[in-house]
């Protein structure tokens, strides 16, 4: 939906589109929203290390670069940088600004499909810190082995890629300790760190197959740097996710954890309604106020509501134009793959959320990796870490200890993604998916077989995630991907609703259209049974009998459908092989 701005207002402030640095920003006078109560709220807590989550694109790197050119040395005398801001109406906080000796470090870019690549990534990152404080070897308060210690470990290895690869773990482990102990000593003050994306590494490493290897390396590094480092004042990492303690934070107790359903800062990342609208009216777009808030609203932080992501929102008051702006920044690989490879229970589970509604399910906020594939709930608790699923409510279940949440997809961008994602497991090169829905709608079984088949000899592996597909296992993942297509694509005319009965032979499909007149479909689906059926045409027909016997069409007719304007099919599947038939008898 396209939407002209309005003359009315006078744009003063340029958006600058993916800037994530403070400095820039407030110099450059570019839009931007006044986050500088974190700054009061984080200091007076006074916890010594934070774990904020929030979902991509929030603003967690923005936040951080605000708290560096904040507390840092470096910005001493640079308080004009918050004139204007609430944070500079105290004038204790005028007196803390630039009085502190800081590091600030991000993980965001840390990729590699192997160990040896993130650790290397790791390293690099590290040793680009040390360059970065390489005032401290002209200070006077390193010995010359701490002087040698620190240019191997800056220069060198910065200079000689190669070189990383080498170097000792347990230096690298180390190493911000060691870095902070220098700077400790030059200052007379302990240190303050800043970690961005801590868990954009370990996302990597389980999508390729190292989470070990890493997680092991990190948790040491992490036990050093927050555990036993006495150097350290207070620590804040941000992240997507609550990786697990026992992962990477094993014994470290004095870690606060606030998640997205924390009470903690819950106005800190992304927008709140009133900063939006008046975002709105600042660019004379005040009347998009309700679609932006079907778009782009709907995040939930702790039990504050009418949260939207700051992504969405500045591409929209740039352009003026909707868009799936946030969902557009990431390819969802792994949620994709999660879910299509995923049980038939968590398939019925997305119709149900693909169809508006709510799914109430019990979970722990940690996301364990290495059970996402295999832990009931898991997936959820990813979902709802990045953002894609909100919480309608919750309650503490004393029986399990784990709380109960409703979940709903979080808006409409979020849900546009899930659609071209579904969408997306249906390659282009098949036969036309189009066509297929237009054959079925039309009766046309010729073609409805010829598709069923390729798709089945291309995708049944694909939507079975178990080490032995199995024939029995394959169909009923296979129907429950099949039933998300057709919601993905036909939920606009008919409400489709899936039989979740046990056992794969008591599954169907009913879809109702939305118009008066229009004309409703029943599907059956069977897996062949060589035992008690001769053929495939037999299992077609038991389908269409239990479609008859079970009185299936009953809600429909009592819904004002007569019977022949509902069409009656019956899927048979053996192995990879599919064979659809059609009760003629009401035609």
């Amino acid at each position: 939906m396209d939407s002209p701005k309005e003359d009315a207002a006078v744009i003063e402030r340029k958006i600058s589109i993916g800037n994530q640095n403070f400095e820039y920003m407030r110099e450059k006078k570019t839009f931007y929203i006044d986050k500088t109560n974190f700054i009061r709220e984080w200091w007076e807590q006074e916890d010594i290390v934070t774990l904020i989550t929030r979902p991509r694109r929030f603003g967690k790197t923005l936040n951080l670069s605000m708290m560096e050119c904040f507390f840092s040395v470096n910005y001493a005398g640079r308080g004009k940088l918050f004139e204007g801001l609430s944070v500079w109406e105290e004038q204790e906080y005028r007196a803390l600004q630039g009085t502190w000796p800081v590091i600030f470090l991000s993980f965001a870019d840390i990729k590699g499909s192997t160990f040896e690549e993130a650790k290397k990534g790791i390293v690099l990152s590290l040793s680009d810190l040390y360059k970065k404080h390489d005032y401290l070897l002209r200070g006077g308060i390193l010995s010359e082995s701490e002087k040698k210690s620190f240019y191997t470990f800056g220069q060198y290895i910065g200079d000689d890629v190669d070189f990383a690869d080498t170097v000792s773990e347990t230096v690298v482990t180390r190493a911000l300790k060691t870095l902070m102990s220098y700077m400790e000593r030059y200052y007379g003050r302990k240190v303050i760190l800043f970690l961005d994306e801590y868990d954009a590494p370990m996302q990597e490493a389980y999508m390729n197959g190292y989470w070990s290897r890493l997680t092991a390396f990190v948790r040491s590094l992490f036990n050093s740097t927050f555990k036993t480092n006495a150097y350290l004042y207070r620590g804040l990492l941000t992240g997507i996710t609550r990786v697990s303690k026992e992962s990477v934070f094993s014994d470290l107790n004095n870690l606060e954890v606030v998640t997205t359903t924390s009470g903690k800062y819950n106005t800190s990342f992304g927008f709140t309604q009133e900063e939006v609208s008046a975002a709105l009216e600042e660019r004379g777009l005040s009347a998009e106020k309700e679609h932006i808030r079907a778009w782009y609203d709907g995040f939930v932080f702790g039990n504050r509501k009418e949260i939207y992501n700051p992504w969405s929102i500045t591409k929209y008051l740039d352009s003026g134009e909707y868009g799936m702006y946030w969902a557009d920044t990431s390819s969802n690989q792994l949620v994709s793959e999660l879910i299509r490879e995923g049980t038939p229970e968590l398939k019925t589970q997305m119709e149900e959320l693909l169809g508006g509604g709510c799914l109430k399910v019990a979970l722990d906020e940690q996301v364990v990796f290495e059970q996402l594939k295999r832990m009931r709930g898991a997936i959820w608790s990813l979902l709802l870490a990045s953002g894609y699923l909100k919480p309608v409510s919750r309650q503490f279940s004393a029986e399990t200890g784990k709380f109960i949440y409703d979940l709903k997809i979080t808006n409409h961008e979020t849900m546009l993604m899930f659609r071209e994602m579904i969408a997306g497991w249906f390659p282009e090169d098949l036969t036309s998916y189009g066509d297929f829905k237009k054959a079925l709608l039309q009766g046309d079984l010729n073609y409805m077989n010829r598709f069923m088949n390729d798709v089945s000899r291309v995708m049944f592996s694909s939507f079975d995630s178990g080490n032995k597909p199995s024939d029995q296992t394959q169909p009923e993942r296979f129907y429950h991907g099949f039933v998300l297509g057709l919601i993905v694509d036909l939920s606009g005319d008919y409400y489709i609703r899936s039989n979740r009965e046990s056992g794969f032979g008591r599954y169907d499909v009913m879809m109702e259209p939305k118009k008066a007149d229009g004309n409703a479909i029943i599907m059956e689906f069977k897996v062949h049974d060589a035992d008690c059926e001769s053929s495939l045409e037999e299992t077609v027909r038991n389908a269409l009998n239990q479609i008859a016997e079970k009185a299936y069409d009953t809600d429909l007719i009592a819904r004002g459908i007569p019977k022949e304007r509902i069409s009656l099919y019956g899927f048979a599947f053996q192995g990879k092989k599919v064979l659809i038939g059609k009760d003629t008898s009401c035609s």
